[in-house]
């Protein structure tokens, strides 16, 4: 256990590390091209922005997973790898591909990691969208 603690660990910090930096590249995202913007349309094209860094970030970490997991000789593929991860950063838990006995608590490691990562993403999301609703009631100037 120890081992699969020591193994994972590296990988969630990383990933919340590229969250992080995810999250703040979304707020600036924000300020630079949509903080002056009024109007539905400003807000939808700002939140879909928004949507777009947060799920390019997602990929990146499940892909991140995968490719310890293809590294472990988990899975002979990669895309067989990024599958397994994709089911287990999403919390979907499928169980049609299980990794061996050695370091199957990965499987959770990853989904607290995962719904950590896409709970933050979801906050990023609202963030903005708080923002553009308080400015659009004049409450932001």
């Amino acid at each position: 256990m120890l081992l699969v603690l020591l193994t994972g660990m590296p990988v969630i910090l990383l990933n919340m590390l590229l969250q992080s930096w995810v999250s703040i590249g979304c707020i600036r995202f924000y300020i630079k091209r949509f903080h002056q913007r009024e109007g539905m349309f400003a807000g939808v094209l700002a939140l879909f922005g928004i949507i777009i860094i947060v799920l390019m970030g997602n990929l990146l970490q499940i892909l991140l997973w995968g490719m310890l997991f293809l590294w472990l000789g988990e899975f002979s593929t990669l895309k067989e790898a990024v599958y397994h991860s994709g089911v287990n950063f999403a919390t979907l838990g499928y169980g049609d591909i299980v990794m061996s006995p050695q370091w199957k608590l990965l499987g959770p490691l990853e989904a607290v990691n995962g719904a950590l990562m896409i709970g933050l993403s979801g906050a990023s999301m609202l963030a903005v969208l708080q923002h553009h609703i308080r400015k659009q009631i004049g409450q932001i100037k």
